[in-house]
């Protein structure tokens, strides 16, 4: 064993060896795995080796069709069998909502180039001899690359591939100690100590208690998950052609061929989280005692669904762990705070992301950011809030929900509320309907008296449709009020403030008492931060941007330090309100000595007022397109600060407005939005976002790749001929009779009493009244380019 390595990866899962593999596909041959005991132990022998591309995120979906596809790969370069099943996947809908979720699922896939399907319940019939009881059926989607596979030979498969690479791989050997060190780690094992530069975290089913030795807690539970397999049955083994996977998220199960039998496995409601406070180091390759009970119900709803199974005995019980986050995403990526260390663990689908997982990660590490917008997987989506107390009742809810239909507005409640305000018990009492971001309470909006304190989940317009328009309403005629709570905020100090910003920002760094709107870049050039950045003096700045992306871009700014600044995440100690409307001038002189008269505080302007008794900042800019202040303060400060605006307001109309409205009225505008419009995915040239890029500045970030680049496509809004539902995001754009492009998010204006949709087409295509159709769950709807905003074209009220 040698004893010095560039990367060391602890954990010989399917994970790890990916990991090992894609190291040495990309260039890093000086690479090692340890593992306590077999390639295999832990979750991946037991594992039911199914794979499916079918994910509401673009890009795991995408990188799930990569896993896939790897697998002949692997075996060509092998000779090793993966055992690999191409037989189809079947997903099952049995009510209306699941099946717009299917509608909604194959309409991404139409611009992702997959080749999927709508089934009718005839077809489902058909294609499964009748073995599938379509009674309560309304359709199906249908992916041909679904399958399953052999775990053991493809993880032994990834590792060979590894060696041949040039990697290390020593079994039998645990991990003991993690410790920084001044070449990056030392790794202290059963069989001796090995310095690596670089240590990645893909221990599974004990990967918090690894991640415990350096300090750390990843937010990842095991879960027990039980599937079994039946005895020889007939009309499986004289079909001919193997059978589908069938998926039928009613029944909480899924369903596929296993030899001469069928094997079908349960996420079943009443579900048992495993090893909560830690997984034995001896647990490796046992299984868990069977337990009938928590799956009774799944069970005979399946004998229902799936009427051949009755007549088929049980051969064998699987009964063993797994690991989930809180959302059921996989954690990959450095680890924020520690220098070198990755994470690689809670992908629980392993079979179906494990390859793209290894990609990814592997690009991380050597280019320094990956091909795809990785923020769906991003370990930094959950920050040291996190606690096992949060985690363990996200986790079960996750499982619980694994198979239900999943919502563009759902809120889901467990470990809720965990993160306010002050002002969380004031906008309870308002009736505020609450989400939640980066564990945050956020108003989604206020009910309406007599409607209930909650938004139904649906694919189309909601109950909050009538709420959300008065407060649309309420901003655009008078005044209207939010919290800043959900911007993540950043205090920049020093004597290299500035030139570390210069570098860091790729727009204008403004002079005091003045701010400016900034895109941060990747090295490729590509968007990775939508930032205002406000100087309050030469050795003091404030960014704001994404509350969401706290995680990922306080990590990039300790990835990129400089002499002589200071970055502080003041994300939760400022807050304060935001105020919009025609009114918003007026409600702010009332309550502030100042002179805010649109010649002493500009648009784009920032001041150091004191409003009511609170030392603010105020801001002369808003996201709602109109006439707007942010005022933020100390929390402590927040209550008093709501008291004097909402005192001063009541004549003027003042009215809050949650997040619902806001992104109505952004879209007024065709604001883009972050995570939407703005991501990973895309560049400044591709959304119009290189106007506020200052290209004499000569060495910030991404420079080299951003100029000159010339873009395959542009950002375009359009005015769409919708029915009762909207454009959410991921629909695909038909031009001439083609997909030619898909939308990155859309909602109805009510200010304008249109719906409204932002998405992609090709440079040429998005000229003023250029008509397309927009494919909204599965019904191509019309549509039509606009290229002037729907509200203050001119920007006279906002800039007034």
């Amino acid at each position: 064993m040698k004893t010095h390595t560039k990367v060391l990866v602890i954990g010989g899962g399917v994970v790890g060896c990916s990991v090992l593999y894609h190291l040495t596909k990309l260039g890093w041959s000086d690479v090692m795995l340890v593992e306590r005991s077999e390639l295999t132990s832990g979750s991946t022998w037991h594992a039911a080796g199914g794979f499916h591309t079918l994910n509401g995120d673009t890009n795991m979906a995408a990188l799930q069709g990569y896993t896939i596809r790897l697998y002949r790969e692997l075996e060509a370069i092998t000779g090793l069998n993966c055992g690999l099943h191409h037989v189809g996947g079947i997903t099952l809908a049995d009510t209306p909502e699941r099946f717009d979720m299917l509608k909604a699922e194959r309409a991404k896939h139409r611009y992702m180039g997959l080749d999927t399907a709508i089934l009718t319940p005839a077809e489902v019939a058909d294609m499964t001899d009748g073995m599938v009881n379509t009674t309560n059926i309304i359709g199906a989607l249908y992916d041909p690359l679904d399958g399953h596979l052999d775990p053991s030979g493809t993880t032994h498969a990834y590792a060979r591939a590894a060696r041949m690479g040039g990697a290390e791989i020593v079994l039998h050997n645990r991990v003991l100690e993690t410790n920084p060190h001044p070449e990056g780690w030392e790794v202290v094992t059963e069989k001796g100590t090995i310095i690596a530069e670089h240590l990645v975290n893909a221990a599974g089913l004990w990967a918090r208690e690894v991640a415990a030795m350096a300090g750390v807690y990843l937010p990842l539970l095991p879960m027990a998950h039980q599937y079994l397999v039946t005895d020889d049955i007939p009309e499986i083994y004289n079909r001919g052609t193997e059978f589908p996977h069938v998926m039928d998220p009613g029944g909480e199960s899924y369903l596929r061929q296993e030899g001469r039998g069928l094997c079908i496995g349960f996420y079943e409601k009443p579900c048992e989280a495993w090893a909560v406070d830690g997984t034995p180091w001896t647990f490796g390759h046992e299984l868990l005692n069977e337990e009938f009970d928590k799956i009774a119900d799944s069970v005979e709803f399946a004998y229902r669904r799936f009427p051949v199974l009755e007549r088929a005995g049980v051969k064998r019980v699987i009964h063993g762990p797994f690991t989930f986050a809180p959302d059921g995403n996989p954690l990959i990526g450095p680890v924020p705070g520690l220098r070198n260390y990755w994470s690689a663990c809670a992908v629980m689908a392993g079979f179906s992301q494990g390859g793209g997982m290894g990609l990814a990660l592997a690009q991380w590490m050597i280019h320094g950011e990956v091909e795809r917008d990785p923020r769906g997987f991003d370990v930094a989506r959950f920050g040291n809030w996190t606690t096992p107390g949060y985690t363990v009742p996200k986790v079960i809810e996750n499982y619980q929900t694994r198979f239900s239909v999943a919502y563009p507005n759902e809120e889901k409640p467990a470990a809720r509320p965990f993160r306010t305000t002050p002002m969380y018990d004031r906008f309870t009492e308002m009736r505020a309907v609450w989400g939640q971001q980066y564990g945050l309470e956020v108003v989604n909006y206020h009910a309406l008296p007599g409607e209930p304190v909650y938004e139904t989940p649906s694919f189309r317009r909601s109950n909050a449709w009538e709420a959300v328009a008065q407060e649309v309403a309420a901003v655009r005629g008078g005044v209207g009020i939010n919290e800043v709570a959900n911007f993540g905020k950043y205090r920049v100090t020093g004597t290299g403030a500035r030139a570390w910003l210069d570098r860091i920002m790729a727009g204008l760094i403004p002079a005091p008492g003045r701010l400016a709107l900034n895109p941060m870049l990747a090295p490729s050039g590509k968007i990775i931060g939508d930032f205002t950045v406000s100087c309050l003096s030469e050795t003091e700045f404030m960014l704001t941007a994404s509350y969401g992306a706290q995680g990922w871009h306080s990590r990039w700014f300790e990835q990129n330090p400089g002499p002589d600044v200071r970055v502080e995440n003041i994300s939760d100690s400022r807050t304060g309100f935001q105020i919009a409307g025609p009114q918003a001038r007026e409600l702010l002189s009332r309550v502030t000595r100042a002179d805010v008269s649109g010649a002493a505080l500009r648009f784009m302007d920032v001041r150091r007022l004191t409003v009511g008794m609170a030392d603010c900042i105020v801001q002369r800019v808003s996201y709602t397109g109109d006439l707007g202040y942010e005022i933020f303060c100390d929390h402590m400060s927040q209550r008093a600060l709501w008291d004097v605006l909402w005192q001063a307001g009541q004549d003027l109309g003042l009215r809050p407005f949650g997040m619902r409205a806001m992104m109505s009225l952004r879209l007024d505008r065709f604001f883009g939005s972050w995570g939407r419009e703005y991501s990973p995915d895309y560049t400044p040239a591709e959304t119009g976002l290189d106007r506020f890029i200052r290209w004499n500045k000569r060495d910030f970030i991404g420079r080299a790749a951003a100029h000159g680049a010339v873009p395959g496509r542009r950002l375009c809004a359009f005015v769409v001929d919708a029915t009762d539902a909207d454009v959410v995001a991921w629909e695909p754009i038909w031009l001439d009779g083609e997909v030619a492009g898909f939308c990155t998010s859309g909602g109805y204006s009510h200010h304008a009493g249109k719906s409204v949709a932002l998405g992609f087409l090709p440079p040429d295509a998005g000229t003023e009244g250029r008509e397309v159709e927009i494919e909204i769950l599965g019904e191509r709807r019309p549509a039509r380019v606009v290229t002037q905003p729907l509200f203050d074209p001119e920007g006279t009220r906002l800039r007034g």
